[in-house]
């Protein structure tokens, strides 16, 4: 038996944490270096990402490494979002028309503290804490370390070295500053941050609101959105500009101000949060980024993965999932190229990249759509047209969203183009009275794919629907 590579994981989150479990399945030699203590010890939340969307593509990879039986118990079904105006009423409009199809809200922490419990189980696979990389000799494959308990350096070598430690990449950052090959790099951020608030379970462990949904308070500038928790919690997180508007984080200074902006546009989700004030000033603001790079690797032997190597804004929920079907693809090509790591690399790489930006550019999309656009007549007459081809034609019409979240044989960059010129046909018909509900639905579905051909034909796809 050919011996296995040593193998150098920087960063045990999420995609770390199933990189190292896949590699060590396979047999590698791991070992990983996480920056924080370890989570399943230490509260590290710190007010942010408790929970996440978690679907089709993130239930592929736990396939992949045989877990899908002890995930299943950690998520809450979704069925589709659940809309609140400022009178207090709701309205659930469903993510897909067909039975089954669903998103999971899932605790950042527990999944993570799975894929590391798994990866820690097998003996050629281990995991430090609190070890900080400070930079990457990429060329030698040498990481230099900083204890931050005893503040004690030091060097690990090995054969691969894995960058998944997130949109602060000590990987990338070498890659950056070192530029000994031709090293694109882009961060670009939303007006937009973010800020982390809490809807409690009732005395008796219940939900205050619908469990199965994700809740949204579109406002058009701002909202807030909600996601079940296993406690019968939610987390909710208000998105708003720093400057400029009516409303921002840099006016909400005082406990009035606060109280004055939910009483006046979220008064039902207020009811809902007896420490929204207390919250409001103890948790951090946050900021919404996009982080694009390319190549992802030097030479076949490091490689960046996930957040490192394409961190995206969170409004489509497929930032976990995006980088778990990282680690999914990159298993296929070690398959196709058999242990060969240099065009491993360079075929994954080649592969992921338009996939990755697509999903980056269609999250930026929903942005959008979620703050203003599910609120507007014409998409709702819109989504309710989708809902009923799904329906009825539940093997042929896909909107983008299902594309995008159920459809894990698809690719982001697919899905983006032929959703986004749905979308596009869909409107013009729409708006140009065009949709006759008295013809079959499979004839109406004709006219929708005719005119979704020409869109992508006349090559306006790169247009946003919100541009």
């Amino acid at each position: 038996m050919t011996p296995k590579e040593n193998v150098l994981i920087i960063g045990a989150g999420l995609c770390g944490s199933l990189l190292a479990l896949r590699l060590g399945q396979r047999g590698y030699k791991v070992r990983v270096m996480e920056l924080r203590p370890d989570l399943r010890k230490v509260d590290i939340s710190a007010g942010r990402s408790i929970n996440l969307a978690f679907s089709n593509r993130g239930m592929k990879a736990m396939a992949m490494v045989g877990l899908e039986t002890k995930v299943i118990p950690l998520c809450i079904p979704m069925h589709g979002r659940m809309l609140h105006d400022k009178e207090g009423h709701t309205k659930l409009s469903k993510y897909s028309g067909r039975d089954g199809e669903y998103i999971n809200s899932i605790s950042r922490e527990l999944l993570t503290a799975l894929l590391m419990d798994e990866a820690e189980a097998l003996e050629n696979v281990t995991i430090d804490f609190n070890a900080k990389c400070n930079a990457v000799n990429f060329e030698t494959n040498v990481a230099h370390f900083t204890n931050s308990e005893n503040g004690r350096t030091f060097e690990c070598t090995a054969d691969l070295i894995f960058g998944t430690d997130g949109a602060g990449s000590a990987l990338r950052k070498s890659y950056f500053s070192k530029r000994k090959f031709l090293f694109s790099f882009s961060q670009n951020y939303l007006t937009h941050g973010y800020k982390e608030l809490t809807i409690p379970p009732t005395k008796k462990g219940e939900f205050r609101a619908f469990k199965n949904a994700l809740h949204i308070w579109p406002r058009g500038d701002y909202m807030i959105i909600a996601l079940p928790n296993l406690d019968g919690s939610f987390t909710v997180t208000l998105f708003l500009a720093y400057e400029g508007g009516t409303y921002n984080f840099n006016s909400l200074t005082t406990k009035e101000n606060v109280l004055n902006f939910f009483k006046n546009e979220f008064p039902d989700a207020l009811e809902l949060m007896p420490n929204v004030v207390s919250e409001f000033f103890e948790n951090p603001t946050a900021p919404l980024g996009t982080i694009k790079c390319f190549p992802w690797q030097y030479g076949g032997k490091n490689l960046l993965l996930g957040d490192a190597a394409h961190a995206i804004v969170p409004f489509y929920g497929q930032g976990m999932n995006a980088s778990f079907e990282d680690v999914v693809e990159l298993d296929q090509f070690l398959d196709q190229h058999d242990g060969n790591w240099k065009q491993t690399f360079r075929a994954f790489e080649r592969k992921r990249k338009k996939d990755t930006d697509g999903i980056a550019d269609l999250a930026i999309d929903n942005f959008h759509e979620m703050k203003d656009h599910v609120a507007n007549p014409l998409f709702q007459k819109k989504r309710a047209l989708e809902m009923a081809l799904e329906t009825e034609l539940p093997n042929d019409y896909f909107s983008k969203y299902s594309m995008v979240t159920f459809r894990e044989d698809m690719g982001y960059h697919e899905a983006m183009t032929r959703g986004r010129a749905q979308d596009k046909a869909i409107l013009k018909m729409i708006r140009n009275h065009e949709i006759d509900p008295t013809i079959p639905t499979s004839d109406l579905y004709e006219k929708i794919q005719h005119e979704t051909d020409s869109i992508l034909d006349d090559g306006m796809v790169a247009k946003t629907l919100h541009q």
